[in-house]
């Protein structure tokens, strides 16, 4: 796995679910992070097409998917589907992925923001700003 400690620029964070998938866009240089957008996804099947337009527009240097596990820190049933998913990101775009535990990321979106009908963007938001935190 690449070290994330001397990347620079631009990263894309996804919180990733099976109807819908929050992005959010960030940069290493100002370790901050943004709500960009919330994918479709069918039965698991993300919005290809949506995913990489935002890949064309934002041309990131690395991908953060968030990990979903349980308060003890073991695996949830979303847990493999999200490693699966970062797994594609990185085939497809080729760029490292790195993962990121988010447990309680989307109850916090719901407190920031509880008249939005989805909170997905803003969960991916939180997952990126605390990847982001990390490399300080």
């Amino acid at each position: 796995m690449t070290d994330p400690a001397g990347m620079q620029g631009r990263v894309i964070g996804f919180d990733f679910g099976l109807r819908r998938i929050g992005v959010a866009i960030g940069n290493t240089l100002t370790a901050t992070a943004s709500a960009e957008s919330i994918v479709q996804s069918r039965d698991g099947r993300p919005d290809w097409d949506a995913i990489s337009a935002l890949f064309d527009q934002w041309q990131p240097v690395a991908i953060v998917v968030g990990l979903p596990l349980r308060l003890d820190g073991t695996d949830q049933p979303l847990t493999q589907p999200a490693r699966k998913f970062g797994q594609r990101l990185g085939g497809r775009y080729h760029r490292p992925v790195f993962y990121m535990e988010e447990q309680l990321s989307s109850i916090e979106a719901e407190k920031r923001a509880p008249e939005a009908e989805h909170h997905d963007d803003l969960a991916a938001e939180i997952i990126l700003s605390n990847w982001l935190e990390t490399l300080k």
